[in-house]
């Protein structure tokens, strides 16, 4: 078991960069004072991510993005289609992916939407306890964190009840879980990962997004209530054999189903803007499934400070566990006794199992305590964004770094190139994920 850990890759993001929040509808499809209008644009892009440890080229391919929209009346719809044709992990890959397609009824005090959509909530930069709704492709590599975004199939209802109150609703017919990969890792000699299975489609499991969102001109906030599966989960012991003497172990990933309540704020003082935010996630059995983890709070506060053409961002990331218990290694009583041998190595694959979903969770001690900043600016007439992140870890001593530079040449084309690089003490989920992690990326863009 010297070699068993998870692939728990939510850490690409950790360099603090930041999720866009707007939808494909808001920045695709704009209000030109006409009765009907149609846009339609899109960009083609080749991008390649790699230089790693593990892979000379994790990722590479050349893509091409169509977008488009149509305002007729109170009628609209929205859509981003993608093709893709390139490398990852060593295979040749086609893929067509619909990153956005929905329909529906706009007014001027309410919008009723259907279909694939992008939602995310939350005002921190890049930690968003609040934001329950989207999952993520988290092995997915290239130099913009967005593209891990994944679209759910969803009915969403936004209600404006006054020019600064809007109230949110959001259901989701089907569970949609994030991409971690387990299998792309060792696991130990003798142990695997098999394919998860996922919750049946039923009402019972279906989920549901509320959020009361308030915007005055001093101040920002909200209240948000997620229930449902959450798309970021952990694993759990499938099977063990003795068969061959030593213990045959798969592992499987694993859902649960939780409640969130959360709060979010933005609040400017002077040049700075005061972001906090922060979300209480209630669970049930977490004493019985090692999957699931324990009641907690998870909680952001940031500062944002611009002067000029330069931005910078300090925050500080925690997680509470109020019914905190520590885990005991099983210890053998008899070590000549065989049944009390296999009794030891099975308890010795849930303890270690368990260790692993702590350190997903970031449960494995009561409280854990990060740090990230960015600092970034825009030169040459704002052609040239030269961007710097970094997080550290202070409870696990876990640390990242991404730089990145990105120059517009003009005529929709830019190029953008950077690196990440991520570090820990032996064991820790990022010694252990670095190999494929790290990595520099280069993309030329053009936009049309």
């Amino acid at each position: 078991m010297k070699n068993f850990f998870p692939a728990a890759i939510f850490l690409f993001f950790f360099a603090g960069v930041s999720v866009n929040a707007q939808s494909l509808f808001d920045s695709s499809v704009k209000n030109t004072g006409t009765k009907n209008s149609f846009s339609l644009n899109g960009y083609v892009r080749g991008s390649v991510y790699g230089a790693g440890e593990t892979y000379d080229i994790t990722n590479g391919f050349g893509e091409v993005s169509l977008k488009a929209g149509l305002k007729t009346g109170n009628i609209r719809f929205s859509s981003d289609i993608r093709f893709r044709s390139g490398y990852a992990y060593n295979e040749r890959r086609n893929e067509l992916e619909i990153k956005e397609a929905y329909a529906g009824y706009s007014s001027n005090s309410l919008d009723i939407f259907l279909g694939e959509q992008i939602i995310t909530w939350g005002r921190t930069d890049g930690f968003n306890p609040t934001n329950n709704v989207t999952p993520m492709n988290y092995f997915f590599f290239s130099g913009n964190p967005d593209d891990q975004l994944m679209p759910n199939l969803m009915l969403r209802a936004n209600w404006r009840i006054t020019h600064t109150i809007n109230w949110e609703i959001i259901a989701l017919p089907v569970f949609r879980p994030s991409i971690y990969r387990y299998n792309f890792f060792r696991v130990g000699e003798n142990a695997s990962f098999v394919e998860e299975i996922l919750p049946e489609k039923t009402f019972k499991n279906a989920g549901l997004a509320s959020r009361l969102n308030f915007e005055f001109s001093g101040i920002g906030f909200s209240f948000s209530y997620f229930r449902g599966y959450d798309p970021f989960y952990g694993f759990d012991v499938n099977s063990i054999s003795f068969d061959t003497g030593e213990p045959v172990i798969t592992f499987i990933p694993a859902f649960y189903q939780k409640s969130t309540a959360g709060f979010d704020m933005a609040l400017p003082i002077g040049p700075v803007i005061w972001r906090n935010e922060a979300a209480y996630n209630f669970t049930e059995n977490e004493d019985d499934k090692i999957y699931i983890p324990s009641l907690g709070l998870s909680y952001v506060t940031a500062l944002e400070y611009s002067i000029g053409n330069i931005t910078l961002l300090a925050q500080y990331i925690g997680n509470y566990v109020p019914d905190y218990n520590p885990l005991f290694e099983p210890e053998l009583t008899d070590p000549t006794n065989p049944m009390a041998l296999m009794q030891y190595a099975t308890e010795t694959v849930y303890y270690e199992a368990e260790i692993y979903n702590r350190k997903i969770f970031k449960q494995d001690e009561k409280f854990h305590h990060a740090i990230s900043a960015t600092i970034s600016g825009r030169f040459i007439r704002e052609t040239l964004n030269v961007e710097f992140s970094g997080f550290y870890n202070i409870t696990t001593e876990e640390y990242l770094i991404r730089p990145k530079i990105e120059l517009s040449i003009g005529n929709g084309l830019s190029i953008s190139s950077g690196y990440m690089f991520m570090e820990g003490p032996d064991g820790s989920i990022f010694n252990q994920t670095s190999p494929i992690m790290n990595g520099a990326f280069l993309e030329f863009k053009a936009s049309f």
